[in-house]
């Protein structure tokens, strides 16, 4: 009979021993949470879109706790929603320069030139896989709207010369359409850097604008006539390098044969043409 008791009473002292343990190393060992996380999380929009840099709103909040990051580097919340969050934490609410997405290039269905009809799943993905898609230009725009679907704020929309136009009004900055374009071809940017390259092919001269009208021919006319050092010729494009580069102005787009360097404002790309320049074009 006692042996029979035995066994039980022995799991049970184990049982009870671990336990008592287990316990006092949680209160010893555990890590305290600030309980404004989650104050602070509750106040965040919750659409863990990435546009903070964190994975998720939570991870965000846990920064903003620890006074790691600026409640502005929301970039999903509302002006008052920050300042809300920004008095619960009783710190400065921040500013951020505001970011958008851009796309790399202009040749729609009029400019670019078109080998082979795809008629495959509607999708740039898909299309791509079956030699690069359809275009001549195998480094443009699919227009098949990838980025259009995989925008989790209703931004972008496909127009009617199959390029994506983006609502920078109301684009956030989330990874979503960079992620999603097969052709790389979408980036996140100031919204004030004027002077951008709307184009992605390496190739130069007829090479390129015989594939695309919009195409650049590498002439390398924008690096000579921006401030020095702004703009550089990489693989046959120019790059706009405003932390070595001085002011940018509309000057560098003027000799652009092809309008493939363009002077942004707001979130059109703003063009008159004027005789008095000899063929060039004025921006405003």
């Amino acid at each position: 009979m006692m042996e029979l008791l035995l066994a039980p009473a022995i799991m049970v002292g184990i049982g009870l021993f671990f336990g008592i343990i287990l316990a006092v190393s949680d209160r010893r060992l555990a890590v305290k949470e600030d309980p404004r996380i989650e104050g602070t999380n509750e106040l965040l929009p919750g659409t863990n879109c990435g546009a903070c840099g964190e994975p998720g709103c939570l991870p965000f909040a846990e920064k903003l706790a620890a006074g790691l990051v600026a409640p502005s580097g929301c970039t999903v919340s509302s002006p008052d929603d920050i300042e809300l969050i920004a008095e619960y934490l009783q710190v400065d609410a921040g500013a951020k320069e505001k970011m958008v997405s851009r796309l790399r290039c202009a040749g729609g269905n009029s400019e670019a030139h078109q080998i082979a009809e795809y008629l495959g799943f509607d999708s740039c993905r898909g299309a791509s896989i079956v030699s690069g898609g359809g275009k001549g230009c195998s480094w443009g725009c699919l227009g098949l709207g990838d980025c259009e679907v995989a925008c989790t704020f209703d931004v972008i929309h496909m127009n009617d010369n199959g390029l994506p136009e983006v609502d920078t009004e109301n684009c956030v900055a989330c990874p979503d359409c960079v992620d999603a374009c097969p052709k790389d071809l979408l980036e996140i940017m100031p919204l004030n850097q004027n002077l951008y390259v709307q184009c992605n092919s390496p190739l130069a001269g007829e090479a390129a604008t015989n594939l695309c009208k919009v195409a650049c021919d590498a002439c390398g006319k924008c690096v000579a006539d921006a401030a020095p050092d702004l703009i550089r010729m990489e693989n046959n494009l120019p790059v706009v390098d405003y932390a070595a580069g001085g002011n940018a102005k509309p000057e560098a787009t003027f000799r652009c044969a092809t309008n493939s360097i363009k002077w942004l404002q707001g979130d059109q790309f703003q063009e008159q043409d004027y005789a008095s320049t000899g063929g060039g074009r004025r921006y405003g």
